[in-house]
């Protein structure tokens, strides 16, 4: 394995990036609704935060290897803290949805921006084919543990500040002024990693006319397609059970307190990334393909239950069930996307396919939003639209690409 530096900076820079992210989605409904803003409205906003970041992303990503993925990588970075001053500083509707669109801020507790899909061109450039699904579990494992820490940290800290005379506001205020200083430090990691994260050849760039017609594709695109109207599917499903929303629901529902929420989230998050480091074991023994929809079905049904349970304590723990299984899916998705492109088209497949999530994901909030506004019948609904819309997309999925395994399984047959 090359350059373990850069593998350890790769990592300190998702656990960051993640434990911003997880501070952020416990308090972000709250704080929008305090300052004002209506359900719709905050359904807007989090749609076009998703969509503002579907643009960055694909300018950003589909370059990446031509332009340096170093570079990318820290424009990224600034965008988040753009996106954190404006957050932070106003609370005029129109000032926000300009840092909702062009900053980086993320409503679901998961990964938006470039980030992602460079990094993960990155790492798979510094590591061979054969163990890169079991480093990208541990990726996923720390940046689900740095996730739930942060959900943790920021419940407790916005109590212990509201404990000491700070207006709720401006607690979640302070949060969010630390989400946009880890952007700051993500920018000066990103500047010190080497070259050997870079795309291994100069030849996409000599291609250029073809190169950039194709979005950074000249020989994978119509897998990458097929791939990312399936992965669209299934991040619009995921859309209307964002980790904010949950949240929400949650405290419309039965009343639970940021810190209640942030103590949630942190297990959840602890069993989602326990649950991503499992997936690389049985991915070995049966594939990346069935292992992707033998665990995500059941997730999906637990994720259905969780409204039709009467108490906290019941709608609790469907929830943490869901969650102990629920990232089974997510390393061995993006191994699989690594595997079946060439080196060269790395960032630009992960990144397209990777938008094709946020596009997904950014209409659903739309729908979502308005629902959580309409009485408790409502409200659940999309816990139920999003389990459903899920089954749908594990079938799909299995019919569509198990007889095509990657490169090193179709090795081993």
């Amino acid at each position: 394995m090359k350059k373990p530096t850069d593998i350890s900076i790769l990592f300190a820079t998702r656990m960051l990036r993640l434990f911003a992210y997880g501070a952020l989605s416990v308090i972000l409904l709250l704080y929008l609704s305090l300052i004002g803003l209506s359900e719709t409205r905050i359904g807007v906003l989090l749609s076009l935060t998703l969509v503002g970041d579907t643009l960055i992303s694909l300018w950003l990503t589909t370059r990446a290897d031509c332009t340096g993925r170093r570079r990318m990588l820290v424009v990224g970075a600034a965008l988040m803290v753009f996106g954190g001053v404006l957050f932070a500083l106003s609370s005029n509707f129109w000032v926000l949805l300009l840092g909702a669109t062009i900053g980086v801020i993320s409503p679901s507790g998961y990964e938006v921006g470039p980030f992602l899909s460079v990094e993960q061109s990155a790492l798979s450039s510094i590591v061979p084919d054969d163990r890169r699904t079991g480093v990208f579990a541990w990726y996923n494992l720390a940046g689900s543990f740095t996730t739930a820490t942060g959900a943790l940290v920021s419940g407790m800290l916005a109590h212990g500040l509201q404990k000491a005379g700070f207006a709720p506001i401006d607690s979640y205020r302070t949060i969010i002024v630390g989400y946009m200083a880890i952007g700051a430090l993500l920018a000066v990691l990103f500047i010190r990693l080497s070259n050997e994260v870079e795309a291994p050849e100069i030849d996409p760039c000599e291609i250029s006319e073809e190169f950039k017609k194709r979005f950074g594709l000249h020989q994978s695109g119509k897998v990458v397609l097929k791939l990312s109207a399936l992965f669209s599917l299934d991040a619009f499903a995921g859309g209307f059970v964002l980790q904010s929303i949950v949240a929400y629901w949650f405290f419309v529902r039965f009343g639970m307190e940021p810190a209640a929420l942030g103590a949630l989230f942190f297990g959840a998050n602890v069993l989602a990334g326990i649950s991503a480091l499992s997936a690389a074991r049985i991915a070995a023994k049966i594939g990346l393909i069935p292992t992707m929809v033998y665990t995500h079905i059941p997730s999906n049904v637990l994720l259905i239950l969780v409204p039709l349970m009467p108490t906290l304590n019941l709608a609790v723990i469907m929830l943490l069930l869901r969650f102990s299984i629920s990232q089974m899916d997510v390393p061995t998705r993006q191994s699989y996307v690594m595997a079946v492109v060439r080196p060269d088209e790395r960032s630009a497949a992960a990144g397209i396919t990777g938008i094709a999530r946020t596009v997904g994901a950014s209409v659903s909030p739309l729908i979502a939003g308005p629902l959580l506004g309409a009485g408790a019948l409502f409200a659940s609904f999309p816990f139920f639209i999003s389990g459903g819309l899920k089954i749908v997309y594990d079938l799909l999925l299995y019919r569509s690409f198990s007889k095509n395994p990657p490169p090193e399984e179709a090795n081993q047959r």
